[in-house]
This record gives C-alpha cells, sequence and structure tokens, in this order.
C-alpha cells in the first residue's frame, strides 16, 4: 500500500500552468485588497457595505493564497532540501506581509463603531461572520500603526520565521550515528527516536544515547534558533500592549487566564498518579531508581502487537466505525485517496501533524509510521484533525480557523473511541497492553506537557535579560523534567534536549503550544464520559460542536455541551477517569 501522499489535488507541481496562473492571481489580489483599502477606509458612511465587501474579498484571498502556501510547505515538509519549495514558500509568505497593512487598516476603522453590533444585525453575511468582527474591533487596543505593524511583518520573514525554518531544516537532515545490528549507521532523526518504540531494551537505550550525542551537532544553532525567536516574541508583545507572552497567547486560544490556572491546578494534583504508573512499569521493566526516559515508550506485554500499514487501516476504520459511519467513511477514504505521508525517510520531519486544507475541502496527514499500535494510534489522533476540519468545509474561510486547545479535541476524543473499542475486543495480554499505551499517552499529555510548560516559562522569565546558552536551556529542561515526572523517572536518565527536538517551542505565533494538548485530552474525556451516557444522540451535537469551534470562544464551546471550564472540578474529573486505569493497570501485574 502506497505510504506517499498525493499534493494533485492543490497542484501538480510548482512548474505546472495552474500554479503559476495562481501564483499571480495571488499576487494581484493582495495588490487589489491594498488599493481597496486605501480608496475605501477614509470614511465610515457606509459600513455595512464596506464590512460586507472586505469579508467576501478576505475569504476569496485566503482561500487561493493557502492553497499555494500548503503546497509549498507540505513538499517542504517531505523534502527539506527542496529549494522550489522552499523559495516559494518565502516569497509567499514575504508578499503576504504586504496584506498586513490593509487588516490593520480596518481593524482601526472597525473600531471606532459603538454600535457594531447593531451594523452586524443588518447583514447575513457580517451575522455569520459576527465573532470574527468583534474579535478584529477588540483588537485594536493591542495594534500599533500601519507603518510599524508591516515593518514588524516583515522582519519576521528574516526573523522569527527563518529561524524556524533553519530549526526544521537541521531536525529533518539530522543523520544520527548509531553502532546496530553489528555495524555502525548512519539514520535520520526521526527514525532514532522511533526506536523507542521497539521490544529490544538494548536497542532503546542504544538509540537514546546515540540521539542525545547527535544533539551536538546542532545545539548551538537550535539554541540560537530558539533565543532568536523568544527573544522577538518578548519584543514584539511589549510593543503591543500584553502582559506577557502567556496573555497573548491566551487572547489568541480565545481562553482566560482562570480557565488556564483551574486545569494546571487539577494537573498538579493528579502528578503524584501518574509517578506511581511510571514507578510501577519501571518496576515491571526491571529498574529500581524509576523509569529511565529511554524506556518512557517500551512496549509492554507478553504480545507483540505490530501492525503493517493495511492492517493500521483496517484496525482504524473498523473501530473508528463502532461510533459512527460518517467517521468510518472519512477515514477509509484518507487513505484511499493518498492523503497520508507515513513513510519515516531521510530530509522528512519528524513526528506527525494534519493539515487541513479548506480551500479544496481535503487534509493531509504526516506520520512517520513503523509499525507500534502508538504509531496506529498517532495516526488516529491525526485522522482526527482532519475530521474536524471536514465539520468546517461549509463553514467560511474565516470561520473555520479555531484556537490551540480546540485543535487538539477531535484528535484525542478520536484516539480514546480507538483504544476503547480495541480494549473491549482484546484478550487480557492485548488489553494490558493498550491500557498501558494509552496511560504512556495520557502520561506524555498531562505530566510532560507540565514540563513543556514549566520549561517555556522559564525561558521566558529569563530571555527578558539575555539569550540562554546551551547548557542553561539543557539545566532548564533537566529542572522541569524533574520538577514533573518527580519520582517516576530515573533522575540520571532523563531528556535534557527535549527542547531541540519539538517543533511546538519554535513557532513564535503559538507559544506555550503545550497547554493546548492537556486542555485537548482532558476536555476529549469528559465529552466522551458524555457519548457513553447519552449514547447516538451526542454524535450529532459533537459534529454541531466541531462545526462551531471556527466562530466561538472556548467558554462558548464547551457550554454546548454543558461544561464549565473555569471550575477545577470539571477537570478533576476528566483526570479522576485516568487515576482509575492507572490504578487498575497497577492491580493488573
Amino acid at each position: 500500500m502506497d505510504m506517499h501522499w498525493s499534493l494533485d489535488a492543490l497542484y501538480p507541481s510548482f512548474e505546472s500552468d495552474s500554479f503559476q496562473r495562481d501564483f499571480e492571481k495571488c499576487l494581484t489580489e493582495i495588490d487589489n485588497i491594498k488599493e481597496w483599502a486605501m480608496k475605501n477606509l477614509k470614511d465610515h458612511d457606509s459600513p455595512v457595505k464596506t464590512m460586507e465587501e472586505y469579508i467576501s474579498q478576505l475569504n476569496a484571498f485566503y482561500h487561493l493564497y493557502t492553497r499555494l502556501h500548503s503546497f509549498a510547505e507540505l513538499n517542504l515538509s517531505v523534502d527539506a532540501k527542496n529549494e522550489t519549495a522552499m523559495q516559494m514558500s518565502e516569497r509567499l509568505e514575504e508578499k503576504g506581509t504586504d496584506l498586513v497593512e490593509p487588516t490593520v487598516m480596518f481593524q482601526k476603522w472597525l473600531g471606532v463603531f459603538e454600535n457594531l453590533e447593531a451594523i452586524i444585525a443588518e447583514s447575513e453575511l457580517l451575522k455569520e461572520h459576527r465573532y470574527y468582527l468583534t474579535e478584529a474591533a477588540k483588537q485594536n487596543r493591542y495594534l500599533l500603526s500601519e507603518k510599524e505593524e508591516v515593518l514588524m511583518a516583515k522582519m519576521k520573514n528574516t526573523g522569527s520565521n527563518a529561524w524556524s525554518k533553519l530549526q526544521e531544516l537541521l531536525t529533518s537532515t539530522l543523520l544520527v550515528d548509531i553502532h546496530i545490528d553489528g555495524e555502525d549507521k548512519q539514520l535520520p532523526l526521526s527514525v532514532v527516536r522511533n526506536m523507542a518504540y521497539e521490544s529490544d531494551a538494548k536497542l532503546r537505550k542504544t538509540a537514546y544515547e546515540a540521539e542525545l550525542k547527535a544533539y551536538k551537532k546542532i545545539e548551538d544553532s537550535s539554541a540560537a534558533a530558539l533565543n532568536g525567536i523568544k527573544g522577538e516574541v518578548i519584543s514584539t508583545s511589549k510593543m503591543r500592549g500584553y502582559a506577557s507572552a502567556l496573555e497573548k497567547t491566551l487572547i489568541d486560544s480565545r481562553m482566560d487566564q482562570e480557565t488556564l490556572d483551574a486545569m494546571l491546578t487539577a494537573m498538579k494534583e493528579s502528578l503524584p498518579a501518574f509517578h506511581r504508573f511510571f514507578q510501577k512499569k519501571a518496576e515491571l521493566l526491571g529498574h529500581k531508581q524509576g523509569l529511565p526516559f529511554y524506556d518512557l515508550f517500551a512496549p509492554m506485554g507478553e504480545v507483540n502487537m505490530t501492525f503493517t500499514y493495511e492492517e493500521a487501516r483496517r484496525f482504524i476504520v473498523e473501530h473508528f466505525r463502532s461510533y459512527s459511519e460518517k467517521l468510518a467513511q472519512y477515514a477509509d477514504h484518507a487513505f484511499e485517496a493518498k492523503w497520508i505521508d507515513a513513510e519515516p525517510r531521510e530530509g522528512k520531519r519528524g513526528g506527525a501533524f494534519c493539515s487541513n486544507l479548506h480551500t479544496i475541502k481535503e487534509s493531509r496527514i504526516l506520520s512517520n509510521f513503523t509499525g507500534s499500535f502508538s504509531d496506529v494510534t498517532t495516526l488516529a489522533h491525526e485522522l482526527g484533525h482532519g475530521y474536524h476540519g471536514a465539520c468546517l468545509n461549509e463553514e467560511s474561510f474565516l470561520n473555520s480557523d479555531y484556537p490551540m486547545p480546540i485543535a487538539e479535541t477531535a484528535s484525542i476524543f478520536c484516539e480514546t473511541i480507538i483504544k476503547n473499542a480495541a480494549i473491549k475486543e482484546a484478550s487480557e495480554d492485548e488489553a494490558f497492553i493498550i491500557l498501558e499505551n494509552e496511560l504512556s499517552d495520557a502520561g506524555q499529555v498531562i505530566v510532560d506537557i507540565y514540563s513543556r510548560f514549566l520549561f517555556e516559562s522559564e525561558v521566558f522569565k529569563r530571555r527578558e535579560n539575555s539569550s540562554l546558552s546551551v547548557k542553561e536551556l539543557k539545566q532548564i529542561m533537566l529542572d522541569s523534567q524533574k520538577q514533573a515526572y518527580g519520582d517516576g523517572l530515573d533522575s540520571e536518565y532523563l531528556h535534557p534536549y527535549m527542547w531541540a527536538c519539538k517543533p511546538h517551542y519554535y513557532y513564535a505565533e503559538y507559544n506555550y503550544y503545550n497547554y493546548p494538548y492537556a486542555f485537548g485530552l482532558l476536555f476529549a474525556k469528559g465529552l466522551y464520559a458524555e457519548y457513553l451516557k447519552r449514547g447516538d444522540s451526542f454524535i450529532v451535537e459533537y459534529d454541531h460542536l466541531l462545526s462551531v469551534t471556527g466562530k466561538m470562544d472556548i467558554k462558548s464551546v464547551a457550554a454546548i455541551m454543558n461544561v464549565n471550564v473555569t471550575s477545577v472540578d470539571f477537570w478533576r474529573g476528566s483526570l479522576k477517569l485516568i487515576e482509575k486505569d492507572i490504578e487498575k493497570f497497577i492491580s493488573l501485574k
């Protein structure tokens, strides 16, 4: 079965007439929007007509721009040295900064209206985009002048965007020197990191040691990239009037500090339960000082649960069908239509992601599949992102952009479907393996994510004063892991370079891209518990929830299911479900 995706639905190639035609049209449309703004945003005489024209132009433009940019970025994600893809991506990003000026002009123009709600009520198109318009008006308080905003946007392309691309190139092309199978080899970083899931204990440790050694080749460059990005974020956040990078991230996430504090409080309370899980796993693997980092993902049980890619497809589709036929058909089509690139190889970025291509009502999924059960759940996770995008297909482009915390809900919900359905049919040994896998994943999303939040908070704090050395970054990461994992991990075998291999730290527009995963897991757990109570009647409401995530804040989305996300008890309730599974795991062996 083909493990490479097809991008033909976007464009046949960069040289194709369709790509070249759309590229030129995109550049022209940017100039047209700039010209329109200069002409129509001078007065406030016809607000309804002006807002309608702006919304229509922007929806049409982003359909075109994202089609082009996605094609470049998707090519780059599987071939980091694709020079044409890199050049096209950079040209689009550079030209895209020309849209900053009319965007700022519109937001400032919009902020004048004290009767904005009344104006919106006069038009169906404006009512459909109420959330977008009201949020744009609120952004006024954080806007600089048009010239300053344009300058900052252009400087980003040679600043944080360039640093981000450098880091992706470094990790995508890094070859790890490793001695396995009786010979010295050089393997891509993604391949070596995936060895953490191998059944051979010696291989897991060998891969871990080789991985850490390999980072020395890129540690200085990675540190420079991280310092450059975080330094830029601190400067721009201050200039715009945000109290901190975290405040900006929360506002961008349509989430408040009260919600974050409630969730973090519950997470911190749950850490001792996770420590017991790690200690038990360490005991079963023969470790006496806690679990070494290289055995965090060690497979458990006597049964070797491995899958071919075709078997993974059947497994996912079958168990998605136990929830809904619509979800199963979506997943099956994604495999059949070659929306997934699953083969690990040199030049391909590590990890996994889903890119929802609203412009063609499709998705593309990248993973690095090696056959473990964890790889199967990763595919289910990314297909969940894709299904979320499918639920938004009938929305306008501007209403399809949802915040980071909600982004992880559908993906983790799909993981939960797979694991819960699979465990019902499993033998005792297989059930143990699935339970352990689920708890390991939960440990990543709660404990490791908590360590990442601590790490990023400390990095921002220190970066206020000066750049951080590689030594400092490694020490902060170790301290953060010790705080989060406690005595669950062997303190002699932690991962001081976790900051170098996680791309999330290198997105200037998505700082603190850690807590959204915890939000997604715990929100999805709560929703799944609701599904178990209500059955099929839940499914329609859940699809509706996904379809409106682009035009509501997080509190409003949660309220659809009668959830109060500012209540610590809600988060505790979801964590209690995990803690029950931890106690079950401990009692099984």
